[in-house]
């Protein structure tokens, strides 16, 4: 297993027991409602959301008569402890919390057919309750009201009264659910939501800038380049050239051997080629087919681009073109002070047609 695939686990995990946590800290009241007569023509309703569902109960509305335990108040104990045996007519056991877990005060009202079971906290507690957990109580209702609820109930019942009790499913409550935790929530799915518009805007943006820096460089570099083969040697060959009488000699771009009139461009390395055929490839390589030599080095092109020596422009050079040779010059006539007359190799204009050469 890759470490990536054991990172994307424990992150799977860590999700898993975040869910199971919250889940967990999420509980969901319950609608108590009781009514009960006073005299044959007067009935009471009381209705409030003032109990708690178990951990472990289902969600489920549930009905009928409140029954108390026989003996002990907490309900707690194997033997009988309800004067009922069945689930019809249907009954809601109310016992104290105390003496027993909550499993075994549910499972001994289950037991003789509950419906529900009603636990109310102890004595003290006032209208608190708990979220009471009973994992070894299931499938069946079980809830928790507060003391007073509780012992109110109660008294009614000891005294006689026939008290039915309906309990409905109230509304969740939790970190998750609460008012302040949806306002956090969605202030933060906004944050994550704008920082990664944010992020993906500065990536497209980034990546742009870098397409029109390397486009921009390409054309500053086929510029450099033109300007480079501009300098280069062009020459017309002639019959009695070494390149025109031996078959040793071919151009390594188009692999043509060369013939007379045909115009070639040597470069800076001293190597031939045919300049219709080398030209093309020097603006997009910039090197030497055969030996990579970087031409814009060679000849400075590159060094006078980047230190941009001065912005005023070159000072004026009055070119004199010596054709018919083997070897041409340029003479710059601004200094006639001059003695020794510097050698050049021929100005070509890159893409130019070189008429006066091809007719030597």
């Amino acid at each position: 297993m890759g470490k990536k695939t054991q990172h994307w686990l424990l992150l799977f995990l860590y999700l898993s027991g975040l869910v199971q946590c919250s889940a967990a800290m999420v509980f969901w009241t319950a609608i108590v409602e009781i009514s009960y007569d006073i005299n044959k023509n007067e009935t009471v309703d009381k209705y409030c959301e003032c109990g708690v569902f178990g951990r472990n109960s289902p969600l489920e509305k549930a009905s009928g008569i409140v029954t108390l335990p026989t003996g002990d108040a907490k309900g707690c104990g194997p033997d009988r402890v309800y004067n009922r045996n069945s689930s019809s007519p249907p009954w809601i056991a109310l016992v104290k919390r105390g003496n027993c877990t909550f499993s075994e005060k549910i499972n001994a009202a289950k037991r003789q057919g509950a419906a529900a079971v009603v636990v109310y906290n102890v004595d003290g507690s006032g209208n608190s309750t708990t979220h009471m957990a009973h994992s070894d109580a299931e499938g069946i209702v079980a809830i928790m009201i507060g003391n007073t609820q509780g012992m109110e109930v109660v008294n009614l019942v000891k005294n006689g009264t026939d008290v039915q009790m309906i309990i409905e499913i109230g509304s969740p409550h939790g970190p998750w659910v609460d008012t302040y935790w949806l306002y956090f929530l969605s202030i933060a799915f906004f944050i994550v939501t704008a920082a990664s518009i944010a992020y993906f805007v500065f990536i497209s943006a980034n990546r742009l800038y870098n397409l029109s820096m390397h486009r921009r460089a390409e054309r500053r570099l086929k510029s450099e380049a033109k300007r480079a083969i501009g300098r280069l040697q062009v020459r017309t060959l002639k019959r009695d050239d070494e390149e025109t009488t031996s078959d040793s000699h071919m151009c390594a771009v188009c692999i043509e051997s060369y013939k007379a009139g045909e115009v070639v461009t040597v470069l800076t390395c001293d190597h031939i080629f045919h300049k219709a055929c080398i030209e093309p490839w020097l603006l997009e390589r910039r090197t030497c087919p055969m030996c990579k030599c970087d031409i814009l080095k060679a000849l400075g092109v590159e060094e006078e681009t980047k230190e941009d020596i001065s912005d005023q422009p070159p000072p004026e050079v009055t070119v004199i073109t010596v054709a018919g040779g083997d070897n041409m010059y340029e003479v710059p006539l601004t200094d006639p002070g001059s003695s020794d007359l510097d050698r050049h190799r021929y100005d070509n204009r890159a893409f130019e047609e070189d008429s006066e050469a091809a007719r030597g």
